[in-house]
């Protein structure tokens, strides 16, 4: 049927139907099959979706396509761990892959490039669904915080990396009194075994006691990450969380947290710096490359504060509890107290103090 002049619709299930109209000079600028895997071919036996009848359709549309100067675009089907359906011989025989993916209860659609023959891939477009239907978000480095209230407790932000795009998104934790025989441990926007092994690595290195408390943590905005930059957020928000002492408003941080309870650099740091510096964030904190004169494990904090620093100091504005600390010294904010132990674990210790008491300038 025709909708419009340059707009033709045709409904079948048979790719011999189709090839027809790819040849001569009638034939389309663009091709596009909804879906691969309901087609069929006469070359081919099974039904419709197997894996001869998707290589069949899709090799009789490609070649029919260069043969001529139509553009083709493929509608696949995903499995529910979003890969591809079919044959991996589907992705090789295209040029390009784009995957469309998005909560059907969120308002933004991420548009990925998992292929790219003619140029980059892994790049990220982000949609946002409108009255008009999906609208590009210009600038998305901070469309996932949202409207975010930095003044409570139990938020970090940490510069996250998708493809090559830096996107600001929130960490949240929240840290309560456990009722139950097994506290809870719940992640969501993350792999959850990563909280798991963050949480292992602070009562062990920071000798810190979680077995009476209850921890939920998420990624704000619907987002998911998958990269380990994260580490250094999710430590913050929960300690945030569990002394009840807000974060910096514009603090970012990001940084791989090991067993050993050390940060580690992440890949995209120039990305992630310049795009925090852009963004006006202040303190910015990561994991600076040692030089040959340094500790490997040196911080950097953008503020000219010494709070981040790695050589057993208190920092600027940080006063010790003095003699008979249980468990090390006692980091005072305001009347706030946090523990921080005297242990060889200066890497983490004292960046997390800096973290969590270079808040809004209530240092005594």
């Amino acid at each position: 049927g025709m909708l419009h002049d340059n707009l033709l619709a045709l409904s079948t299930s048979r790719v011999e139907d189709v090839l027809p109209l790819l040849e001569g000079d009638g034939a389309p600028d663009l091709l596009i099959v909804d879906s691969v895997q309901t087609f069929t071919s006469e070359s081919a036996e099974g039904l419709p979706g197997n894996v001869s009848q998707v290589r069949a359709v899709a090799t009789e549309i490609v070649d029919a396509c260069k043969r001529g100067t139509t553009t083709v675009v493929l509608v696949g089907h995903v499995t529910k761990d979003g890969a591809l359906a079919g044959p991996r011989l589907l992705e090789h025989m295209v040029d390009t892959v784009i995957s469309l993916e998005g909560d059907r209860r969120q308002m933004f659609r991420l548009l990925r490039v998992l292929k790219n023959r003619f140029g980059p891939n892994q790049e990220l477009l982000v949609f946002q669904m409108v009255r008009q239907g999906l609208e590009v978000v210009e600038d998305p480095a901070t469309y996932f915080l949202g409207a975010r209230d930095a003044s409570l407790s139990g938020t970090a932000v940490v510069m996250a990396v998708d493809g090559q795009r830096p996107l600001a998104v929130e960490v949240q934790a929240l840290v309560t009194r456990s009722y139950l025989s097994i506290p809870r441990r719940t992640g969501l926007g993350f792999d959850v075994n990563r909280l798991h092994l963050i949480l292992a690595v602070l009562e062990k290195r920071l000798r810190l006691n979680f077995g009476q408390v209850d921890i939920y943590a998420k990624v704000g905005g619907g987002m998911k990450i998958q990269e380990p930059g994260m580490d250094l957020a999710l430590v913050a928000a929960m300690l945030s969380s569990f002394y009840d002492v807000p974060l910096p408003e514009r603090a970012v941080l990001w940084g791989e947290v090991d067993l050993n309870g050390q940060i580690r650099p992440v890949a995209a740091h120039d990305i992630r710096l310049s795009q925090a510096r852009r963004l006006g964030y202040k303190p910015i904190l990561f994991l600076r490359r040692a030089r040959a004169t340094e500790s490997p494990r040196s911080w950097s904090c953008r503020t000219g504060c010494s709070a981040a620093r790695t050589d057993g100091g208190s920092g600027k504005g940080l006063k010790s509890g003095g003699r008979g600390s249980p468990r090390g010294r006692f980091w005072r904010v305001g009347k706030k107290c946090m523990t921080l132990p005297c242990c060889s674990c200066a890497a983490l210790a004292n960046a997390l103090s800096g973290i969590i008491l270079y808040s809004k300038g209530r240092l005594n």
